[in-house]
């Protein structure tokens, strides 16, 4: 396997692409919008450019992974001669099926189609093609350069011979890959989540501030950074989105968004992307936001 097509070019995406194309895969990066391949090059340059101030490639290697990428807009076009699409799109499960039917027809039967998604049903997506033995997820972390983990998720009929081939392409990229099973939120976010969700009430029930109850898990816990930090740095929006899939898929209320969540979502402060959330954000940096009050009313 060495010819690999990523669908979407944000932030997952352009990561994803990034990874393979480093270690020697030939990836077609495809993304509806013409911007968004630009921007998502722009930044696997500019990440590439800090390896190499960092020594941990040269201007090469740099070269060479640059090389690597190629991008589309057409989906047709991009999948083309791959072995293996992985799909990046937003977290929507009706914009992920509908990009699983278009691969279903676009790709050979043997091709493998895999999805990024971090909370979504892979039996669910699966259901939508004809090969859903050949449906798996491939959960990267962000930053994916980084990042050691990939959650490997097995649809309900995802076969061993698939599962075993993601996994050592997962190891290829000097990943550690962990096989889950497909329930809701796999592993990391039915964890995660809970844990972001109970911050954001104890925030709105006035326990504690932001930074308070930040600076309490990262020395307390020793967590590298607070939820309310961290769901800034998923993007609220994402954390909301997945929420709604645990709650859903369980239907236990203690998975149910916390209003605050809700209302930040709906007002556009998603975090990172938007430049406020729960800081200020000022091209990556943060600031605490002192002016709203977070508590409810």
């Amino acid at each position: 396997m060495k010819n690999v097509a990523v669908i979407g070019a944000g932030t997952m995406g352009n990561g994803i692409a990034h990874t393979f194309a480093q270690f020697g895969y030939k990836v077609s990066l495809i993304d509806v919008a013409q911007a968004s391949l630009d921007k998502g090059i722009a930044t696997i340059t500019k990440n590439l450019d800090r390896q190499v101030a960092k020594e941990a490639i040269t201007e090469a290697d740099k070269a060479a992974t640059l090389a690597n990428i190629t991008t589309f807009t057409s989906m047709e076009e991009g999948v083309k001669g791959v072995e293996l699409v992985v799909e990046a799109a937003t977290e929507n499960v009706d914009l992920k099926l509908n990009i699983f039917k278009q691969l279903d027809t676009l790709t050979a039967e043997n091709v493998i189609l895999a999805s990024n998604t971090s909370s979504i049903s892979i039996t669910k997506i699966a259901s939508v093609t004809n090969r859903p033995e050949k449906v798996i997820g491939m959960h990267f972390m962000n930053p994916v350069p980084v990042m050691k983990l990939v959650e490997i998720i097995r649809g309900y009929s995802t076969t061993d011979e698939v599962t075993n081939l993601i996994m050592e392409t997962s190891k290829k990229l000097n990943k550690v890959p962990v096989e889950v099973n497909d329930y809701p939120g796999f592993v990391a976010n039915r964890i995660l989540m809970p844990m972001i969700n109970e911050a954001i009430y104890t925030l709105y029930e006035g326990v504690a501030g932001v930074e308070e109850i930040d600076t309490v898990m990262k020395l307390g816990m020793a967590h590298p950074m607070g939820p309310l930090q961290l769901a800034d740095f998923i993007g609220l929006d994402v954390c909301l989105a997945i929420l709604e899939v645990l709650h859903t898929g369980f239907g236990n209320p203690k998975y149910a968004p916390c209003p605050l969540l809700v209302n930040m979502v709906t007002a556009g402060k998603k975090g990172i992307k938007t430049g406020e959330g729960f800081y200020s954000w000022n091209h990556g940096t943060k600031d605490l936001i002192v002016a709203p009050n977070f508590a409810k009313k």
